[in-house]
């Protein structure tokens, strides 16, 4: 499965791009609002650190003004994806933009209908929010492995990213049924590497060799 970090914290996708997880990146309107810096120039600076996709949304919401926005996303370097929402106009766009060989990201899906609708507009990747959904008591982890099931069913080359992850038995989960792509805040991909027997084996270790009283360097 592929690792893609849901942040426009650019020190955050380098430090994590260091340890080779990454194969993409995802960002959204909030994400950009919360770093406080310009939308592009965050995006161009990613583009930069991490080779792999990385997802740009337009914020227009009719199809001529998506398209607009969308050439001036597209410029900013061929590892761009663009992200539109899952309406009519949205993935008219995604059609224009699929058929042009552009990579793009369908948003805010919440049922397999709509994954389905967004395949068959040719999405680069569908992002069902599986936070979101569990939020309203609903399953996250089902609407993955129905979306699943369908595009084997039709050999749909569209990827699954699950998005809105919370925590790491998303990620679990997600692996589990499927999924191409997760994308998670920084907090959950690092909480993945913790576990309290690796403390503890590293505690010992530790404490084992200084008593040796050595030194490798």
């Amino acid at each position: 499965m592929k690792f893609f970090v849901d942040t426009a914290d650019t020190k955050e996708i380098a430090d994590l791009a260091a340890t080779g997880l990454l194969d993409g990146v995802t960002t959204n309107p909030s994400l950009i609002h919360k770093s406080g810096r310009s939308f592009l120039e965050v995006v161009a600076e990613i583009c930069k650190i991490v080779p792999g996709p990385v997802s740009a949304e337009v914020v227009a919401l009719d199809h001529e003004t998506m398209m607009k926005e969308a050439a001036v996303l597209r410029k900013i370097a061929g590892n761009v994806a663009i992200k539109v929402p899952l309406t009519l106009d949205g993935l008219k766009t995604c059609k224009k933009l699929s058929d042009d060989g552009v990579k793009v990201n369908v948003t805010l899906c919440f049922s397999a209908n709509q994954a389905l609708l967004a395949a068959k507009a040719g999405a680069a990747f569908i992002s069902p929010f599986v936070g979101r959904h569990d939020d309203y008591g609903l399953d996250g982890m089902q609407l993955i492995a129905d979306i699943r099931l369908i595009y084997d069913n039709y050999d749909f080359d569209t990827e699954i990213l699950v998005a809105s992850v919370r925590h790491p038995i998303h990620v679990l989960e997600s692996a589990r049924i499927g999924a191409d792509v997760m994308t998670a805040p920084p907090a959950v991909i690092r909480a993945l590497f913790k576990h309290p027997l690796t403390d503890k084996g590293i505690e010992g270790f530790m404490a084992d060799w200084a008593k040796t009283g050595q030194s490798i360097i």
